[in-house]
């Protein structure tokens, strides 16, 4: 049920993320906001192959590997002034969620 719940954070997130990139300056369009919305849809890709394997402590270290680039990715964005504070505080509580999830995903596979 965990992964289930974790797949519509990552959607609500991604939800999140669109509007805010959206307001990046056309001169960052086609570079880093690309590369922010390749990485959220592969989070949400490798959250749903995480779900669907056997395999799922590799999976779910790949899953872990793509939260972090993309927090890398909004932190660096926010430091380049092209993210207000505000919207990276709230889309750092999204991932933060997100994170948390899949901890308890990571400790109930560890269990198992």
């Amino acid at each position: 049920m965990e992964n289930l719940k974790i797949k519509l954070k990552v959607e609500d997130m991604i939800k999140y993320g669109y509007p805010a990139l959206a307001q990046f300056p056309k001169s960052e369009k086609f570079s880093l906001v690309q590369d922010i919305k390749k990485t959220m849809h592969s989070l949400l890709e490798q959250v749903i192959r995480a779900n669907r394997t056997r395999d799922k402590r590799m999976a779910l270290h790949n899953v872990d590997v793509e939260l972090e680039i993309l927090r890398t990715q909004i932190r660096l964005a926010t430091e380049l002034k092209l993210l207000p504070l505000g919207k990276y505080e709230t889309w750092s509580n999204h991932l933060a969620e997100i994170g948390r999830m899949l901890g308890g995903w990571l400790k109930s596979v560890n269990k198992g």
